[in-house]
């Protein structure tokens, strides 16, 4: 019988894995720590996205220059295949008011501990501590364990190695140089869905950092010069700004840093107030009350919002009333530099789609990687905001895997025969 190995014990290895079984293939499980699914139970501690509701075509472009190609796995598994894949675990899920799906319990411990026991009972072996270190000069499978190095010839493999945002989980990127040196076409990892550096004075940072800025309106120029707007939520820290909202925006921003040396994000402060109005209400005598009261009884604008506005303003701009209620509808903040990527939420760059096929397996010949060589999830060059588009397409990712490995061994000799 045909033998899988799949490595990574993630959402889109844990699919391709029960995709295999389904189909009869045995298939061993490899994880480099001490359990699987350890970053999709941190994805769920504050609640488990699940998914979106989001109909397609919208659905889809949320995933930018990769739009077409995961579209494709899309219509193979949607965000409706996986609410009833959730279902036949017992889970059932809810979409929020933002259009988020989660269980209903909010939580990914129950789906996991269900799918795992659900795939042991079928057969799948697994085994943790053990880490992938590439193939030996036969084309063996290498792994580093407790008990020295292992390896272990299959017919075919699954790579679902993560990305680099979340090295302490099992998702630090070691792998990119492996298959570098195989002749594998791997963009470099870069932070998504991740916080900026802005450069703070000391006083803002050490009074404010930690505080929410809602509502707000974000906006931003992307690649083409196109202006964007969108409001949500965000948070002051120590070094600049992160949260939801900075989040969806991070790709452009990144982006424009990469490309120019810094980002230009603008932010309303006053949402559903215009600028008129501010401009008329801070004429009003100030009647012997000080500059932040009068600017907050005007402008209902106290905390760290007017904080910001004396950080990006001198005082006698602050005094003048048409530029103070310009910057309260556009205030003007230059971002230096993502967050680092064991800070960020997931990863761009990894292996590049164009290596692979459409089966998402790397060419044989084109890399001196063995045949039957599958890609799957994070690892692979897409990103996508949080909202439970990440999760979705890893899933989506590694049926399309699991489904092209099965595909494959069926059309080769077992490696026993």
């Amino acid at each position: 019988m045909s033998t899988l190995a799949v490595i990574g014990g993630g959402p889109a290895g844990l699919m391709a894995t029960e995709v295999a079984r389904a189909a009869g293939v045995e298939v061993e499980l490899f994880d480099a720590k001490g359990s699987v699914g350890r970053k999709f139970l941190i994805a769920g501690k504050g609640g488990l996205n699940l998914t979106h509701s989001e109909p397609m075509p919208m659905f889809a472009h949320r995933y930018r220059e990769r739009e077409r190609e995961i579209a494709g796995w899309l219509q193979d598994f949607d965000a409706d295949a996986l609410r009833a894949w959730a279902r036949g675990l017992g889970v059932d899920t809810f979409v929020g008011s933002s259009g988020r799906v989660f269980p209903s319990d909010l939580k990914a411990a129950p789906l996991l501990r269900g799918w795992v026991r659900r795939l042991r009972d079928q057969g799948v072996r697994f085994h943790v501590q053990h880490r992938w270190l590439g193939w030996d000069d036969d084309g063996a499978l290498r792994f580093a364990t407790p008990d020295g190095e292992r390896t272990l010839r299959a017919d075919a493999s699954v790579l679902a190695l993560g990305g680099g945002s979340w090295p302490r989980l099992g998702s630090d990127g070691a792998w990119q140089e492996v298959l570098r040196a195989r002749g594998v076409d791997v963009a470099p990892l870069r932070p998504a869905n991740c916080g900026f550096d802005i450069g703070w004075s000391d006083h803002f940072a050490q009074r404010h950092a930690g505080a929410p800025l809602k509502p707000v309106i974000a906006h931003w120029r992307d690649a083409a010069g196109h202006e964007h707007a969108q409001q949500g939520e965000c948070v002051v820290t120590q070094t600049g700004i992160e949260g939801s909202l900075v989040y969806a925006l991070s790709a452009d921003l990144r982006d424009a840093i990469a490309r120019d040396g810094s980002a230009l994000l603008h932010l309303d402060l006053a949402p559903g107030r215009g600028q008129a109005r501010l401009r008329d209400a801070l004429s009003r005598p100030r009647l012997g009350r000080s500059l932040g009261e009068h600017i907050r009884r005007q402008t209902g604008l106290s905390g760290v919002k007017s904080g910001l506005l004396r950080e990006v303003l001198e005082r006698d701009a602050l005094e003048e009333p048409s530029t103070l209620a310009a910057t309260i509808k556009r205030l003007p903040l230059v971002l230096t530099a993502p967050r680092p990527i064991d800070e960020s939420i997931s990863s761009a760059g990894g292996v590049r789609l164009e290596a692979l096929d459409d089966a998402l397996m790397l060419a044989p010949g084109t890399h001196a990687v063995p045949a039957g060589t599958f890609c799957a999830g994070e690892m692979l060059d897409w990103e996508a905001p949080t909202g439970g588009y990440l999760l979705t397409a890893c899933f989506a990712s590694g049926k399309r895997a699991g489904e092209g490995a099965v595909a494959w061994m069926s059309s080769v000799p077992a490696a026993g025969a």
